[in-house]
């Protein structure tokens, strides 16, 4: 079963995103902010990553950099509210950006799209 951390600091968006990929069959393990992301990451070896940018401390290019210097392998899936973040250079080293919506279908079918390929 492939495993899949999603880190947001917004409880219902970890929950919603919990429930949609069990559903699919990816067991999930939820991260709040940046410091938990890192120390689940490394703990429990994902082999995806679904990560919010905007979080308070710490943001998730901050957590990307340093998942990035931990392993080049593990694909990063940056999903926020924010579309203007997609222009900062530093997104670039995620495998995937997707705006946050109501509908879930372009999330997943870009984590089905990047697992199918592990």
């Amino acid at each position: 079963m492939k495993k899949i951390l999603v880190v947001d600091d917004e409880e219902s968006i970890r929950l919603l995103y919990r429930e949609e990929l069990e559903e699919q069959g990816y067991e999930v393990i939820v991260a709040s902010d940046a410091q938990e992301a890192i120390e689940k990451f490394i703990e429990t070896n994902p082999h995806l990553v679904i990560l919010d940018i905007k979080m308070p401390g710490a943001s998730g290019i901050d957590v990307l950099k340093t998942i990035r210097d931990k392993s080049r392998d593990v694909p990063i899936i940056l999903c926020t509210a924010y579309g203007e973040y997609k222009q900062n250079f530093e997104t670039w080293a995620s495998d995937a950006y997707v705006v946050k919506s109501a509908n879930l279908e372009g999330l997943m079918d870009t984590v089905r799209e990047i697992l199918s390929r592990t």
